[in-house]
């Protein structure tokens, strides 16, 4: 008789622990603003020629020389997110998630020379020089599904914590490049020319890491505020690039052949390539088999979207 009361006590023991942790499904959504804050630099690709670096040049003709190097890193996992999520709980402990977010980076200064000679007029000893900032910023759409689970609900509060993915669906770098020109005969400025350009950078398709903790506070029968402390880390390959925006001292010169910018379409159009050598479209590695009429081959680069960051939001749970 002790056996079977024993034996009694354990199945609704058992039966008491199933209907702690077990709960209907159901379904949830969040919608909710992120700041993240970069967590590893790289180094910044090439940007119209010029190398990661932020050169300064000092004196001038017959003695401009390179006064101070640093190279330019960064990421562009800072900036900003919104977000709308759908969960779906499983249980009490178990749900998966999947995230629509819209993510906007700060922007990051890729190169930048100052005062550097670049030409000298052999006629009349007229010395150019060139100052150059290229700023970057990435603006894109993702999909992040995740596997959540959470940790019990205790006085309102409810931990948990969730992996995934991050899927970007569309998103482009855009590189804004300012360059100015000084002419100088002698100490007098005989001229200046001001250069603004826009390229356009898409990527390939890629696939990044992401790992949370979070809490949510219920505020009501259906509703709660939550925070997010997300880590994510992937890298972006270029796949091709377009120079959108093309002005000289603020006139338009994009459609205009005359311009010693755009004399070709190879040279507003990029291909972004693994490998470069005599099949290339490019002038270094194949100059008889260059066309000018298609875009130019130049190496692949990537950039980092590293980044540590918060979320507040609210939660609407059916």
């Amino acid at each position: 008789m002790k056996k079977n009361f024993f034996v009694l006590g354990l199945m609704v023991c058992a039966m008491s622990m199933v209907a702690q942790t077990e709960k209907k499904e159901s379904w949830y959504f969040k919608l909710g603003g992120s700041y993240f804050l970069q967590t590893a630099s790289t180094e910044f690709p090439v940007v119209g020629g010029q190398l990661p670096n932020r050169d300064v040049y000092e004196g001038t003709l017959g003695n401009n020389k390179l006064a101070s190097r640093e190279s330019v890193t960064g990421s562009f996992g800072e900036g900003f997110r919104a977000g709308l999520t759908g969960g779906y709980r499983f249980n009490t402990r178990i749900g998966v998630e999947m995230g629509v977010n819209y993510y906007s980076s700060n922007t990051k200064t890729m190169a930048q020379t100052t005062n550097r000679l670049i030409s000298v007029n052999q006629t009349n000893g007229a010395a150019t020089y060139l100052s150059f900032t290229a700023d970057g910023e990435i603006k894109a759409f993702d999909l992040a599904p995740a596997l959540v689970l959470f940790l019990g609900e205790s006085h309102g509060f409810e931990p948990y914590t969730k992996v995934g993915f991050i899927v970007p669906v569309h998103g482009t770098l855009d590189i804004e490049t300012n360059r100015d020109f000084k002419t100088f005969v002698g100490a007098n400025q005989v001229a200046e020319t001001k250069v603004y350009s826009k390229d356009v950078v898409k990527p390939n398709p890629t696939i990044g890491f992401m790992a949370t903790l979070g809490t949510s506070y219920k505020l009501g029968k259906h509703i709660s505020a939550y925070a997010e402390l997300e880590y994510r880390n992937f890298t972006v390959h270029g796949k091709t690039k377009e120079t959108e925006i093309y002005t000289e001292n603020g006139v338009d010169k994009l459609n205009q052949t005359t311009s010693f910018r755009e004399a070709s379409y190879a040279a507003i159009h990029t291909n972004y390539v693994d490998r470069l050598d005599v099949k290339s479209n490019n002038k270094d590695y194949n100059s008889a088999g260059y066309d000018s009429t298609k875009p130019m081959d130049e190496l692949s680069s990537y950039v980092g979207i590293s980044g540590l960051g918060l979320t507040l939001g609210l939660k609407y749970s059916l």
